[in-house]
């Protein structure tokens, strides 16, 4: 399924209605006709149509929803839920990269240090920020702001939007594995609460190097895997036109998340996706970021920190039907 300039395939029969919406209500206004019974009917149409499409997507399609052009982006997030924010650039080594975004926040009064990935709206911001995939100066830049966090006792909010970090011959030269395991490492032990969210993609080691929290959410449409569908697909079927087949077995949906315990919460999006309605969406993140702050930080440093190893020691748990019928546990 591809993305069109009028939106994503199994949306089209929605849109139309909306558009047909639209040009009745501006002959109804022009020609000065009554029109409202058929707009009720149209509007109650492409409602029943919302609920029968986005209650029964695919794996595939929320990954589609996950990438759309118009979700919104860390910057969306911070005009609408912040009311302040200093952006803190640079990795003191080599570049400060567009692609990870840092700074000092305020929310309703909670001081936090946010730290997020951006992809960039037009095309000139996609370039710069290579689509969302940071360098290694990006990921060293957001372990100098999370230290810096710990030093000053601010909690740390991070929001993952990444198909995964940028996979080029100087990002490797410059260390990109080694940073991505050092952050992984280095967030286990911060002595400061911190919740992660994935907000739209959440991909590999370049999500899951500012993805160590003590709470972990994600936004209803969005995924977090291992691999992207489309590098699933071409490892174990040669093509990528299986990738709709490889994010049903990869189980990267918020829900399938939520059954393997990997993540904690979903966030709820406005129906049809977040790219629909930015107030609702920020509205439903604010919250959820807020309410968990609030029991974070209320646990002593050291007992978070006992409950942060031990929640990502479990993962990769599984249960192991014996002959017998007696089960056991494995990892």
């Amino acid at each position: 399924m591809e993305e069109t300039n009028q939106g994503l395939d199994f949306e089209a029969p929605i849109l139309e209605l909306e558009r047909k919406i639209v040009q009745l209500e501006g002959f109804s206004k022009i020609a000065e006709i009554d029109l409202t019974e058929e707009i009720n009917k149209l509007r109650a149409r492409a409602n029943y149509l919302k609920k029968e499409v986005y209650k029964n997507l695919t794996p595939w399609q929320r990954v589609l929803l996950a990438r759309h052009q118009l979700r919104p982006q860390i910057h969306d997030y911070i005009s609408l839920i912040c009311d302040d924010f200093v952006e803190l650039r640079g990795d003191r080594s080599f570049r400060n990269d567009p692609a990870m975004v840092c700074g000092m926040a305020n929310i309703d009064g909670q001081k936090i240090m946010l730290i997020g990935t951006r992809k960039g709206k037009t095309i000139t911001d996609r370039v710069a920020c290579n689509f969302g995939c940071p360098h290694p100066e990006g990921y060293r830049k957001a372990a100098l702001k999370m230290k810096m966090a710990e030093k000053f006792g601010f909690p740390i909010v991070t929001l993952i939007d990444t198909p995964g970090a940028y996979p080029g011959i100087g990002a490797e030269e410059r260390g990109q594995a080694w940073i991505i395991a050092k952050n992984i490492f280095d967030m286990s032990a911060l002595r400061t609460p911190i919740i992660c969210i994935v907000v739209g993609e959440g991909g590999s080691g370049g999500a899951l190097a500012i993805g160590v929290g003590d709470h972990f959410a994600i936004m209803e449409n969005a995924y977090f895997s291992v691999i992207s569908p489309e590098g699933c697909a071409a490892i174990l079927w040669k093509s990528n036109t299986k990738a709709p087949e490889a994010a049903r077995v990869l189980k990267l949906t918020s829900f399938d998340l939520l059954q393997l315990g990997i993540v904690d919460e979903i966030i709820p999006e406005p129906l049809g996706g977040a790219h629909r309605d930015y107030k609702t969406t920020a509205e439903n993140l604010k919250k959820v970021i807020l309410t968990n702050l609030t029991k974070v930080c209320a646990v002593p440093i050291d007992q978070l920190l006992e409950k942060r190893y031990a929640k990502y020691r479990k993962l990769g748990q599984f249960m192991e039907q014996q002959q017998n019928g007696a089960k056991k546990t494995g990892s």
